[in-house]
């Protein structure tokens, strides 16, 4: 349209008509396609041939809880199992604060530079309880080891569901095997159930604790002092030296109140420092001496078996739990029997029996 200025009436003024205006749209972009998914024989390809980003995408398929994707993942897992078995698995825990992260950092490279393989660092990152979120920022605390050509960092959320990850991680476990990693590392939550999960995955336990917070009381307590195969004291260094030693001895002494492990092993106690990478020699001959004493009088493939025996049963009692809830006349019963238990018309027993008893008479017919 003319601007009324160029009309003959306003001469001596000229307005130009002006540019075209762009398009609101980035001329360069493309509109990514969708990447095919890859199939069961290209992962396990993949997989056996060390390609990170497919086992990075195999993992991925693992922790997913579509069906779809666990049928492809069960698939992988199955075909990669004979690859499996040929590694040294460490589970590493220890109170939030202990340092595990920068320790890991330092163990890793002390393992990669002392014997030829490569290493997987497998960690469990607690969700919110609120949000549902995880931050997964334990390769930031893994400076040195997250840009290390031989490694492989991969941290997975909780979720919630410390059983269900758990199991997700020996799965892992063996994907990262059969791409060659020979070194696993485990770390855990660092709270209560979690330990006992990843205890039953690993052939070392080892646990992280300090000195002078008070946790040297809880050596005397059972559960996770029972299962380590090594105990340490981090920050072993300046100032508090010292109390690491006192810590030491004070976990020497609960640990003789125990009876001992069914390995025949004598768990030892150790200090060190993760920060100044000292003392880690020291901890890393104690974990190949005690694999070492392991193979030798049986107890290593023992323990491997009753893992798998373990984990049979608790697949076995994770699909009946999925069974049950995922059942559609349970789920359409479920919110009516919870409201009843909830204004106290039922108990939590009675409710939890006519649940059962529709899910089973369902079964049956």
């Amino acid at each position: 349209m003319e601007h009324p200025e160029n009309n003959e009436a306003y001469k001596g003024l000229t307005v130009n008509a002006g540019i075209e205006q762009p398009s609101s749209v980035n001329p360069y972009f493309k509109r990514k396609t969708r990447k095919r998914q890859l199939t069961v024989q290209e992962f396990v390809d993949g997989i056996t041939k060390g390609d990170v980003t497919i086992l990075s995408q195999a993992v991925t398929l693992v922790e997913s809880v579509k069906p779809e994707h666990q049928v492809i993942a069960q698939e992988v897992i199955e075909k990669c199992l004979p690859y499996s078995g040929n590694s040294i698995r460490v589970g590493i825990s220890g109170v939030p604060g202990a340092g595990k992260s920068t320790s890991i950092d330092v163990f890793g490279l002390h393992v990669l530079e002392r014997s030829a393989g490569k290493l997987a660092v497998l960690a469990i990152d607690p969700s919110s309880e609120r949000s549902k979120g995880s931050i997964l920022g334990d390769k930031t605390r893994m400076e040195q080891l997250s840009v290390h050509a031989d490694s492989f960092i991969r941290p997975s959320p909780s979720a919630g569901s410390l059983g269900g990850v758990a199991r997700k991680t020996r799965e892992t476990i063996i994907l990262c095997e059969a791409a060659g990693f020979n070194k696993i590392f485990v770390e855990t939550v660092g709270v209560g159930q979690s330990e006992t999960a990843v205890h039953s995955m690993v052939d070392f336990f080892l646990l992280i604790q300090l000195a002078g917070t008070g946790d040297e009381l809880q050596g005397i307590k059972r559960g996770i002092m029972e299962m380590a195969d090594g105990i340490v004291i981090n920050k072993a260094d300046g100032n508090n030296i010292d109390k690491a030693n006192l810590a030491a001895t004070q976990f020497r002494n609960a640990l003789h109140l125990f009876p001992a492990p069914e390995s025949g092993w004598i768990p030892k106690v150790l200090t060190y420092s993760g920060f100044y990478n000292k003392g880690v020699k020291e901890i890393w001959d104690m974990v190949y001496e005690y694999i070492d004493f392991v193979k030798a009088n049986g107890y290593f493939e023992y323990r491997r078996n009753e893992q798998s025996k373990y984990w049979m049963y608790e697949s076995i009692n994770e699909k009946l739990r999925d069974s049950f809830y995922q059942n559609p006349l349970i789920e359409s019963m479920l919110a009516h029997q919870e409201q009843q238990v909830l204004q106290g018309n039922l108990t939590s027993f009675v409710a939890a029996k006519n649940l059962l008893d529709t899910y089973f008479g369902e079964l049956r017919k």
